[in-house]
């Protein structure tokens, strides 16, 4: 074993200073790991970025869990459900659920003296998590929600508010239909931005008392409930256990609950984000390829140029196994050296696009305006060590080559 080390150490001390062994072959050999690692650490970044981002927009909007009415499914002209303290008390025991609120909505237009846009006014209560809409919030605050009284505050999204033309402090006249036209007086108080346009172009929050007034509803009577869970990996079994206990169980006033999960809400969101982790798998294994097909070559080229040495090792009295093992550790060294490199690069986009943003991204198309990266840390050492296993498995069927080669006809080698 140490025979081998050193010998292999050896050559590879000969590679480096371009001594006796093919430089361009070495170069080539360590610039294919190196690309290769380089381009999976950015795939796996960028795609786990972009599919955490999405989804926290999406669950941002939507929570982790709706309880709705049955009848409302897929519909902002909802029916109401009852949600009162004991149905709160409910649905918080469960261990996994972290937080609990209602919401209520309303679809109706916004009108300018220039022009009109529909629109989705949602109501939330005192207990409205505020943290995803103050994270995107570019102009104002977002006031204090109130499930007893109006105050006819608002808060709107740039789409809208650069659609129509309207800035913070803006008073603006809200129309909705049912059985006759009713207007609400509105007053801008914060301008939010998330980028994920199905949501920009339609919502705008307000007293969940509004709402309710507005369908006239009772006041224990919602659109639904939005629950968020502590664990995303756990969301099946948390739906499903909740949907076991609530789903089509009618309240007090004659609704019936139906329990659905972020997943189910938005099924092409998440089929579509699904999707990404089989191109990650295609880009791994090309790469892969490529890495151990680059080291393959440059391989063959050095064993052939040390044909002379091998023979007089055999000669010597080493064996074929010995003299493989030598060539595997030369590998070795130089897989290890590539993916030093291939880190540095992999690496440096993603602390740089992280700090910078350099590049960019149409927030119409991707939902967001920049290339999001994320560091997973034991993804990357599982690339690194996947990448280095596979490229020495790869190379042990090149390595028997060594033991087509006769001492007496190498050692004559030139």
């Amino acid at each position: 074993m140490r025979l081998s080390y050193f010998l292999a150490r050896r050559i590879y001390r000969e590679s480096d200073g371009g001594k006796r062994v093919s430089r361009p072959a070495v170069l080539i050999a360590m610039a294919g790991i190196a690309i290769g690692l380089a381009v999976m650490i950015i795939t796996v970044a960028v795609v786990i970025g972009f599919k955490t981002e999405v989804r926290n927009k999406v669950i941002g909007f939507g929570s982790h869990i709706q309880i709705t009415n049955l009848d409302a499914v897929s519909s902002y002209e909802t029916h109401p459900v009852v949600v009162d303290d004991s149905v709160f008390a409910a649905l918080s025991n469960y261990p996994e659920v972290a937080h609990v609120e209602r919401y209520s909505t309303k679809p109706g237009m916004i009108k300018t003296d220039d022009a009109f846009q529909g629109m989705v006014l949602k109501g939330v209560g005192p207990e409205f998590d505020n943290r995803f809409i103050k994270d995107h919030l570019l102009e104002g605050e977002i006031p204090a929600f109130s499930d007893s009284a109006s105050s006819n505050k608002v808060v709107i999204s740039k789409a809208l508010a650069t659609k129509l033309k309207l800035k913070l402090g803006d008073k603006i006249y809200t129309y909705f239909i049912q059985d006759d036209i009713r207007a609400r007086r509105l007053s801008i108080v914060g301008i939010y931005q998330t980028n994920f346009s199905e949501y920009d172009n339609l919502f705008l929050l307000t007293d969940i008392c509004m709402v309710n007034r507005l369908n006239g509803w009772q006041p224990e009577q919602v659109s639904g409930v939005e629950i968020q869970i502590r664990d995303y990996s756990k969301l099946k079994d948390v739906t499903y256990e909740i949907a076991i206990d609530t789903d089509n169980r009618k309240d007090s006033l004659g609704g019936t609950y139906y329990v659905r999960s972020i997943e189910q809400l938005n099924p092409q969101i998440f089929a579509w984000l699904n999707l990404l982790d089989l191109n990650v798998w295609v880009i791994l294994f090309l790469m892969v390829g490529v890495a151990g097909f680059t080291m393959i070559s440059g391989l063959l080229i050095i064993i052939i140029e040390r044909t002379n040495m091998i023979g007089i090792l055999k000669a010597l009295g080493a064996t074929n196994f010995t003299i493989r093992k030598t060539f595997l550790w030369f590998a070795v060294f130089l897989i290890g050296k590539g993916m030093i490199w291939g880190n540095a690069v992999g690496l440096a986009f993603c602390f740089l696009q992280t700090q910078f943003g350099i590049f960019k991204l149409d927030p119409e198309t991707y939902y967001v305006d920049t290339v999001p990266v994320s560091f997973n840390v034991l993804l990357f050492l599982l690339i690194n060590l996947g990448t280095l296993l596979v490229s020495v498995m790869m190379l042990i069927g090149p390595s028997f080559l060594i033991t087509k080669i006769n001492p007496a006809s190498s050692m004559r080698y030139e």
